[in-house]
């Protein structure tokens, strides 16, 4: 295991982002109101179209790592930048609309109990003010990737925590947001079903979307052909 894994001058960094960075942390530390330190000078250059594993333990710093991306945490020092935005700077409007550029799948789903697939699924669109029927083209191409179809008015106390789990991707995936975020998304789940989810996330991957998973599951980032850093101490290493 090596140092951290990207620590370029800031010179480089903007080069990284002209050549097609999607996501940029500048000696990023991030220190909480009781003195835990999450990440501690973090520095790091993931390009457009790259799928990438986070992996450490539970607490290590990874769920912190995703944060900082959509703007629930802002760094206690340095900068993270998000296809060319610096998040800090972003308030209101210009937050939301990063936000609508990132699909974000969690561990527990988030679904709504009372809502079907379908209605979950677009959900946000609707909210966002997606036309009826721009809502309805997408969403059966949607439901398909994830093998959901047949399933789209089931309730979520009707399907499997694996079926849930790709209900929650679909949800991510249907306005085709060019950076999706997946936090431990196999965390509850068996191998079989981790790997098909897996197996979603690649293929989005194929279709040009930048993937960032974070997982303590080394045995299913094995199985996979992709770049992995671990969290450790609130630094980033490359395995």
């Amino acid at each position: 295991m090596s140092t951290v894994y990207i620590t370029e001058d800031t010179d480089s960094q903007q080069q990284g982002s002209q050549a097609g960075a999607m996501v940029e942390l500048r000696s990023v530390t991030k220190t909480y109101t009781n003195g835990y330190h999450a990440l501690l000078d973090v520095s790091i250059n993931i390009k457009k179209g790259e799928f990438l594993f986070i992996t450490g333990p539970s607490g290590s710093g990874k769920s912190t790592f995703l944060k900082l991306l959509y703007g629930q945490e802002l760094p206690s020092q340095g900068e993270v930048i998000v296809d060319d935005l610096n998040v800090a700077n972003l308030r209101g409007d210009r937050l939301s609309l990063l936000r609508r550029r990132i699909g974000i799948v969690f561990q527990d789903y988030k679904l709504i109990p009372q809502r079907t697939v379908a209605e979950n699924v677009t959900f946000v669109l609707q909210a966002q003010g997606y036309t009826r029927k721009e809502i309805q083209r997408r969403l059966e191409p949607t439901l398909k990737l994830v093998g959901l179809l047949s399933k789209a008015d089931s309730f979520p106390d009707q399907l499997s925590g694996g079926e849930q789990q790709r209900v929650s991707i679909a949800r991510a995936i249907i306005a085709t947001p060019p950076l999706l975020l997946a936090d431990e998304p196999t965390g509850n789940l068996d191998p079989d079903n981790s790997w098909q989810v897996i197996q979603i996330l690649q293929k989005l991957n194929t279709f040009g979307a930048t993937v960032i998973v974070t997982t303590h599951d080394e045995q299913l980032v094995r199985r996979c052909n992709h770049p992995v850093v671990q969290v450790k101490n609130g630094r980033l290493y490359r395995n």
